[in-house]
């Protein structure tokens, strides 16, 4: 099938399954269209016991979708620029301490909790996955995914520190994840002795700092350029040359794309609201960024929803992936908890911040297309595929549509207003 009918097809998709959610369901949009994406491909997985050839026909245009292509080179640029432009840039540098700290610490600790957890427990089911795979899986499903996360945060009340720490966190914490994640595949690939310390350092800094560099490059230009005119249309095409353009050179430079992207969101987004664009420009601005947000969200939940139907769906997966599920939480919460704990002093977060930033971490597209980019060669490459697609339906359905009662139970809405009013 030829691009444009592929992106035709799901866009219709797409918009069909978010009509069903506002209108039936009433979830918030990522929950509602990655259930009704899940449900279709459930229904199409049992068409297949009558109608073999029909789901066959399903099943090959979907094969067709490089999911990781899709995401990485496409659809993410879009979504953290649009993230982190609506995110208030001075109050997240209020949060930057623990921001940083669970980006980098919480990823690094969570990746090796889970690596070993994994490795035990795979160990007693009956599967000999060696400890550098399950390291790898650690690493992919280490990070959470600010697409999921700033689509469910939205719709519920939070003091203002937690929420930005997890909205902060999410935007900062791929960038980490990615490079520990290349670092621990080339190892998987070729063996411990292919990489050295000095070249992960290497690696971190290229990739992680050199992103961070391109964005504030890419954010002032945009800024300059926005400033210097008032032309609403012009200033849109700016912010979306800064944003392909960007993620293109950032490629070819070999540093991060992800976080290039979110640091030039952060800085065009409030200062140039402030003294860059006029009150129209800034209307449209908002507007188009916000529209871009709101339907590659519902196309990437439409793709995350009928990947189940290339998944290699094993009875015997089952109790693995029970298990997984449990050791990403447990795992989750000590790597927030344990730097939570060193550097408390100074941080703004209250007692209760550690469970609502583990229950808020969610998995999401990021992690699949990781595992999905792992080569067909590594041995039980299926069983790392299912169990990130079982934790991310687990984290996105199961703590998204719990996130609500959580927030209730741990901020009242009256403690919550009292809170924001102090602060």
């Amino acid at each position: 099938m030829e691009i444009l009918n592929l992106l035709s097809l799901l866009i219709v998709i797409a918009a069909a399954f978010s009509y069903i959610n506002v209108r039936f369901l009433k979830l918030p949009d990522s929950i509602g269209i990655m259930m009704v994406s899940v449900v279709f491909s459930v229904l199409l997985l049992f068409i297949n016991m009558f109608r073999p050839e029909w789901f066959m026909v399903v099943k090959q245009t979907v094969q067709q979708l490089d999911f990781y292509a899709i995401l990485f080179n496409v659809m993410l640029s879009f979504l953290l620029f649009a993230g982190a432009y609506h995110t208030d840039a001075a109050k997240l540098r209020i949060e930057r301490r623990s921001v940083i700290l669970f980006s980098l610490v919480g990823v690094t600790i969570s990746t090796f909790l889970v690596g070993t957890g994994l490795y035990y427990v795979a160990g007693w089911v009956g599967y000999s996955l060696g400890y550098p795979l399950c390291l790898l899986f650690g690493a992919l499903i280490s990070p959470t995914d600010p697409i999921a996360v700033l689509g469910i945060l939205a719709k519920f009340q939070l003091p203002e520190s937690v929420k930005l720490n997890i909205v902060g966190e999410s935007l900062f914490n791929d960038g980490v994840g990615v490079v520990v994640f290349a670092t621990i595949y080339q190892i998987v690939l070729n063996g411990v002795d292919s990489i050295t310390p000095g070249e992960i350092v290497w690696l971190f800094l290229q990739e992680a700092v050199g992103g961070l560099f391109l964005g504030v490059v890419i954010g002032f230009i945009m800024y300059r350029l926005m400033r210097s005119v008032d032309h609403y249309q012009v200033e849109v095409l700016i912010t979306l040359a800064g944003v392909m353009g960007g993620y293109a050179l950032a490629h070819y430079l070999h540093v991060s794309g992800p976080l290039a992207m979110v640091v030039a969101g952060l800085f065009v987004g409030a200062p140039s609201r402030q003294d860059a664009m006029s009150a129209i420009t800034e209307e449209y601005v908002h507007k188009f960024w916000e529209l871009i947000d709101v339907i590659l969200n519902a196309v990437l939940f439409v793709l995350i929803g009928v990947e189940l139907l290339i998944i290699d769906l094993e009875p015997t997966y089952t109790l693995i992936c029970l298990l997984a599920i449990g050791i990403v939480l447990f795992s989750r919460y000590v790597s927030i908890i344990i730097p939570y704990r060193l550097t408390r002093k100074w941080l703004t977060l209250d007692d209760k911040a550690p469970l609502m930033l583990t229950w808020g971490g969610l998995r999401g597209g990021i992690s699949i297309a990781l595992a999905l980019s792992i080569d067909s060669s590594v041995p039980y490459k299926d069983l790392i595929v299912t169990i990130t697609y079982a934790v991310v339906l687990a984290s996105v359905m199961g703590q998204g549509l719990t996130m609500e009662r959580l927030i209730r139970r741990l901020y009242p809405p009256d403690q919550t207003r009292e809170a924001e009013g102090i602060r």
